[in-house]
């Protein structure tokens, strides 16, 4: 249809509104709004190789042009999320594969509580069924809040020719 016309050539995603702009937050911007993934001394309670990933992939997923005045916040949302997904499966050594399985055990909210033989379980139920059309944004209190700020940046339609 618009082959070898080249003045057509990305009209589709300009009118669609689709943004191609990549975000810049860096970890130190991170310390700043969410100081509490950092110990007393300033050093990342998540390793710095898997902030510095888990910072690029907000970076490339919360795009600037949409957010506007929201993207810092939506940026630190983003990764203060997954940061505290990765910690609650964060373990400094494991001794048997069991262990390290454990690590990534799904644990919901406690549906009920023994003390004679410590028996507690979780009803994972309202994280899976929350999390249906939202991922895994309910499965923190930062998750929820990004997703309630995503709601109201997808506010605004798209159209596409």
């Amino acid at each position: 249809m618009f082959v070898g016309k080249p003045q057509f050539y990305g009209v589709k995603a300009a009118a669609a509104n689709i943004g191609q702009e990549k975000g810049n937050y860096t970890a130190e911007q991170f310390q700043q709004d969410f100081p509490q993934f950092f110990n007393a001394e300033g050093i990342s309670l998540v390793p710095e190789s898997m902030l510095r990933i888990l910072i690029d992939r907000a970076n490339a997923s919360i795009q600037p042009d949409k957010w506007l005045d929201g993207w810092r916040y939506a940026v630190g949302l983003y990764v203060a999320h997954y940061a505290t997904l990765y910690l609650r499966t964060y373990a400094p050594a494991s001794e048997s594969p069991d262990q390290a399985a454990a690590t990534g055990a799904l644990v919901g909210v406690v549906k009920s509580a023994t003390l004679g033989d410590s028996s507690v379980s979780y009803d994972t139920d309202a994280l899976t069924k929350a999390t249906e059309n939202w991922g895994n944004l309910n499965a923190t209190q930062y998750g929820q809040m990004l997703a309630s700020e995503a709601r109201l940046i997808g506010m605004g339609g798209s159209y596409a020719i």
